[in-house]
């Protein structure tokens, strides 16, 4: 069996089973461009490949946060395709991000397609609810929206990847160099933006010091992330602590300045 026929498969079958979640049970890692880039390395011979697109892939969105019902990209297809079709035509990470930021864009209309027609599943579960039917609830709860994923998902990936591969190999042929430089070089900026974005997220005053510390400190002295851990680790700790107590300090004076204004308006009713 071709083995790209093998991938694309797996991909679709992926795609359409990780974002299940039955009863909440499992974790939104199965979306993440890195879960996924392992298996598809084993099956495409090329594990270190795979990990480095997957993670390269994976940083685009690393401060990625869907509020309520928004779902800003998707993830799962972008490192699905990036990875698959990268390591299929032997692309670096510029390009392969370039491949997963439109298929991750496109995603977000197969998910609200999804979400549409899983609505018309919740009602089929309110009116067995209403009959008491506790086995069409189950079956709307787990297995319609497991369909509904299967038919929405699998067939466009399975066709993205298994046909796509050639197609995206053969435009990638006859791009000029210009392009092929300009989407290298805009794939290359796409994880900045991903921290970017990070950090726009967790951004505090009090926080932003130890991120420069640290990045400045991994670039002076080349140390390694392990090391970086071991003196982040102390630092965290001792920042922590000293918090507290200072919250501690400001409780016990509070609580010493109320006593004393008691103590001053019991004199004066003394008096």
């Amino acid at each position: 069996m071709d083995n790209m026929l093998i991938v694309a498969i797996f991909c679709g079958l992926w795609y359409a089973f990780a974002g299940w979640r039955p009863c909440y049970l499992t974790h939104n890692i199965w979306l993440f461009p890195l879960t996924s880039a392992l298996p598809i390395g084993i099956l495409m011979g090329d594990v270190p490949g795979a990990m480095i697109l997957g993670s390269a892939i994976g940083m685009l969105y690393v401060g990625l946060v869907a509020p309520g019902s928004e779902i800003p990209a998707d993830q799962s297809s972008a490192g699905l395709v990036g990875v698959a079709i990268g390591l299929a035509i032997g692309a670096d990470t510029g390009t392969a991000i370039a491949i997963a930021v439109p298929i991750g864009a496109m995603g977000v209309f197969l998910n609200t397609l999804r979400r549409l027609i899983n609505a018309k599943v919740v009602h089929m579960a309110d009116k067995h609810a209403a009959n008491g039917n506790a086995k069409g609830i189950r079956n709307c709860a787990l297995w319609w929206p497991l369909l509904v994923n299967f038919v929405t998902k699998f067939p466009i990936m399975f066709v993205m990847i298994y046909f796509g591969t050639d197609v995206i190999d053969g435009l990638l042929k006859i791009l000029p160099d210009w392009i092929m430089n300009g989407l290298s070089v805009a794939g290359g900026m796409m994880p900045a933006i991903g921290f970017a974005i990070l950090i726009n997220v967790i951004a505090k005053r009090s926080i932003l010091p130890f991120y420069f510390l640290g990045f400045f400190v991994v670039e002076i002295f080349s140390v390694s992330a392990l090391q970086l851990a071991c003196l982040g680790v102390p630092m965290v700790v001792a920042v922590v602590l000293m918090s507290k107590d200072a919250e501690e300090n400001t409780v016990k004076r509070a609580l010493q300045s109320s006593r004393g204004s008691m103590d001053d308006d019991d004199d004066d009713d003394d008096e």
